[in-house]
């Protein structure tokens, strides 16, 4: 049996912003090779974030595989992009942990990730835990709930 590799949880804050270490790891982890199947950069929350920071994907992407710490990286975050506030950074990080289905299409997309989890587990949808946000989503997926 093959042990998969998770990213942590967009709900670990890192400077007291919500998906950066998931960011940070799945940079990691897709140029290992341990996991291609993921919304990447250009998509999602990696793509609300790197918006929100203000950074270049490409030169974050490059100085996370140069290696170094959370905080080097989180050093290097604040140098390199624009300056929200604490206050900023909590009320992102709160919506963005919050965030549920918007419209329609959305909630299409919401209902096929609940399916293919179910299916994975071998299970039916309604014996899964109830879940309303993208974030518990994630969760569900890689087995935190």
């Amino acid at each position: 049996m093959t042990h998969q590799t998770y990213p942590r949880s967009a709900k670990v804050l890192l400077g007291g912003i919500a998906h950066l270490g998931r960011f940070i790891d799945k940079i990691r982890l897709r140029h290992a090779g341990q996991i291609q199947d993921y919304n990447y950069i250009t998509v999602g929350f990696d793509k609300y974030l790197i918006d929100f920071l203000g950074i270049d994907a490409t030169a974050f992407e490059q100085r996370v595989l140069a290696g170094g710490t959370d905080e080097d990286l989180l050093a290097w975050v604040r140098g390199n992009g624009r300056k929200p506030s604490d206050q900023e950074v909590a009320q992102w990080s709160q919506g963005l942990l919050a965030a549920g289905t918007k419209d329609e299409a959305a909630r299409q997309r919401f209902h096929e990730r609940l399916e293919e989890i179910a299916t994975k587990r071998g299970v039916s949808i309604s014996s899964l835990p109830s879940v309303t946000t993208w974030a518990d989503v994630i969760e569900l997926d890689e087995g935190r709930l």
